[in-house]
């Protein structure tokens, strides 16, 4: 067993004690794109805000991944809704990273 599959096993563990432990999906998201099981990276991200929609953080990354996915319309419409939940919770820093994603993906097209 490698480090990377130990790590994914426990946070996968940790998940089957707390199933809606946000911050735990979060990480294994963050391992799976590590190991470049995109698809299961973007399932988890996508479990996450299905658990808790306003963790904004996770719209970065989800979109983020969804470009490098090829999947840039479903992007910006994931970096809309991370900027309406960021502005309902004022987390302006969040808004801020979001809205800017959002402006260089549209330039993109």
């Amino acid at each position: 067993m490698s480090i990377d599959t130990a790590r994914i096993d426990t946070l996968q563990g940790f998940l089957k004690d707390d199933p809606e432990d946000t911050f735990v999906m979060f990480a294994l998201a963050k391992e799976y794109e590590k190991l470049n099981v995109l698809k299961k990276a973007q399932d988890t991200y996508q479990q996450l805000l299905e658990v808790d929609s306003n963790y904004v953080g996770a719209y970065y990354h989800l979109a983020a991944l969804q470009i490098e996915l090829g999947e840039k319309e479903e992007a910006l419409a994931t970096y809309h809704e991370g900027i309406e939940k960021a502005k309902k919770v004022a987390d302006f820093h969040a808004l801020s990273e979001l809205m800017s994603a959002k402006t260089n993906l549209e330039l993109e097209l």
